[in-house]
C-alpha cells in the first residue's frame, strides 16, 4: 500500500488530526432535525513522507460520512486565497480536537486575511448564482438549500470585509434563510437581497480593516515548525 492509497489517507487523518471542527447548518445556526453533522479537519504529515516520490494525500474524505481533512501545506495555501470554506474551519465555533499545534494554527488564524476576501467571496457567490439561475431557465426549480447558502456566504463575506473577522453563526437570520431553503421566499425577493449584499460588500471594501496581503511569513513559519517537529519525535 502506498501513501496515496485511501487507507493510508485515513491513517493520516486519524493519527496526525490537529485541529477537527464542525462547520455547515449546525455551526451556521441554521440546523434542523434532519441536518447531517460535517466535519471538516486538518492533518499534519509527518515531513518524512515528503521526501519520496510518492506524496502524502493533500484532502482526504472520511472516515466518518460527511467529514474531509486537509494536510496542513494544503490547507494554509487555500486559507491564504480566502477560501471561504477553508476560512470558516478556523472560526467555528463547534472545534471537537485542537492538538498543540491546532491551537498554535488557531492562534496565527488572523494573518490568513486580507481583502482578497472581497474578491474570493463575490466570486464563489456569483458561482452558484450563475447555476441557480441555469436551472431557472432550464425550467426547473433552484436547489433552495444552495440558494440559501450563497446568501449566507454573502452576509459572511459582508462581515469579514467590514468588521475583519469571518461570520459563522448567522442564526439571528435563521427564520429568513430556512424560509428561503423551504423555496417560501420569491426569486425576486432573492435577487433584491443579492443585489444589495453584493453592492454592501463592495462598498466596504475601501474602508476595512483588512490588510491588502494576508501574512504568509508567520502562516509560513508556523508550517516549517510543525514540519520540523515531526522529523524530532
Amino acid at each position: 500500500m502506498t501513501i496515496s492509497d485511501h487507507g493510508a489517507g485515513l491513517d493520516l487523518v486519524r493519527d496526525h488530526t490537529i485541529l477537527s471542527v464542525v462547520t455547515g447548518s449546525r455551526a451556521y445556526g441554521l440546523a434542523t432535525d434532519a441536518s447531517d453533522i460535517d466535519r471538516r479537519g486538518v492533518y499534519a504529515a509527518p515531513a518524512p513522507l515528503f521526501w519520496r516520490f510518492t506524496k502524502p494525500p493533500a484532502h482526504v474524505d472520511g472516515p466518518l460520512p460527511e467529514q474531509s481533512s486537509w494536510e496542513l501545506e494544503r490547507f494554509c495555501a487555500l486559507a491564504l486565497g480566502a477560501n471561504p470554506t477553508v476560512l470558516e474551519c478556523l472560526w467555528s465555533p463547534l472545534v471537537e480536537k485542537a492538538t498543540p499545534a491546532g491551537e498554535e494554527l488557531l492562534a496565527v488564524r488572523s494573518a490568513f486575511l486580507s481583502r482578497h476576501a472581497h474578491r474570493t467571496f463575490l466570486r464563489y457567490a456569483e458561482a452558484q448564482f450563475r447555476k441557480l439561475e441555469g436551472d431557472l431557465r432550464n425550467g426547473g426549480a433552484p436547489r433552495w438549500k444552495h440558494v440559501m447558502h450563497m446568501l449566507r456566504l454573502l452576509v459572511s463575506g459582508l462581515h469579514l470585509v467590514r468588521h475583519g473577522e469571518p461570520r459563522v453563526d448567522v442564526g439571528d437570520l435563521r427564520d429568513r434563510l430556512l424560509a428561503v431553503r423551504r423555496g417560501e421566499v420569491a426569486w425576486d425577493e432573492i435577487e433584491t437581497w443579492r443585489a444589495s449584499l453584493t453592492a454592501d460588500l463592495d462598498g466596504a471594501v475601501a474602508r476595512s480593516p483588512l490588510p491588502p496581503e494576508p501574512d504568509r511569513a508567520a502562516v509560513e513559519d508556523l508550517l516549517v515548525s510543525i514540519r520540523r517537529r515531526s522529523v524530532n519525535r
